[in-house]
């Protein structure tokens, strides 16, 4: 007797807190019998949420990682043998992530698959720092592109117009100096308002900002992925800073809630 083809649901998993999960998302994960998930997912989170089998097969530069067609063949496997699987991908599965590709393989193998939209770091990481990608006034549009994309980074920068937009940057913390060069080579003007966040909703959050010119001596933390925002709406987060109007990590949000919840009670 045949075994009837299981499903496979690429899921993005947001920025890095599980609270950020979507609600199909999650519920994806709770009926898996096999998850695969990127290096940036908290493991520990994920295991606590799932009874299914859970292999880290993500990537981080530098460091050894599962070549792509293992983690196509893996899926295809499993999915045949009719397991329901999840590939968790941080942020969304469409935005720098792979997840086209890994969804034509399975449609090439005849798998049913599943898109669970996530929320891209592009714009959470900002956002959970107190930069809007956009902000009336300031800038109507935004630009991602990815630091080590070489010939294809300047060909999106020869697109647009310097200063004109706000320009995000993933997976370029390690070159940023360089990246820096660039975009005053392409007419960004050095004096740009620009921030580095790193670890977005995560134990490891932190955020410097500053000057275009002077990112190459800020100092993230080691092994902590993160993106470069340049624009004029970062002074949007220096404002907010200045008027304490926003708790910018998880502890100072923890706090927050608590100190309403002990209102609500003395009421």
């Amino acid at each position: 007797m045949s075994v009837a083809f299981g499903s496979v649901s690429l899921v993005g998993a947001g920025p890095g807190d599980p609270e950020l999960w979507t609600v199909r998302g999650l519920r994806r994960v709770q009926e898996a019998d096999l998850v695969l998930y990127d290096a940036l997912i908290d493991a520990e989170a994920l295991r606590r949420l799932t009874n299914a089998r859970c292999f880290c097969v993500g990537k981080r530069a530098g460091r050894a990682s599962v070549r792509q067609e293992t983690i196509h063949r893996l899926m295809i496997r499993a999915a045949r043998e009719g397991k329901r699987v999840v590939r968790l991908k941080g942020g969304d599965p469409f935005v720098f992530g792979r997840g086209a590709e890994e969804a034509l393989e399975l449609a090439r193998a005849g798998i049913a698959c599943e898109v669970v939209p996530g929320v891209t770091t592009a714009v959470a990481a900002p956002e959970l720092a107190g930069i809007p990608v956009t902000h009336r006034g300031l800038s109507s549009g935004f630009l991602v592109i990815a630091g080590h994309a070489g010939e294809t980074f300047d060909a999106a920068l020869e697109a647009v117009r310097p200063n004109s937009i706000t320009l995000v940057v993933m997976m370029g913390l390690a070159v940023r100096d360089v990246i820096a060069k660039r975009l005053e080579t392409h007419g960004w003007a050095g004096d740009s308002r620009a921030a580095l966040v790193c670890g977005a909703a995560t134990p490891d959050e932190w955020a410097w900002t500053g000057r275009l010119r002077d990112v190459g001596t800020a100092t993230p933390p080691d092994g902590v992925p993160g993106v470069l925002v340049v624009g004029e709406v970062v002074q949007i987060r220096e404002t907010l800073v200045a008027m304490k109007g926003m708790a910018f990590n998880r502890e100072e949000r923890e706090e927050g809630e608590e100190r309403e919840v002990k209102k609500t009670h003395s009421l």
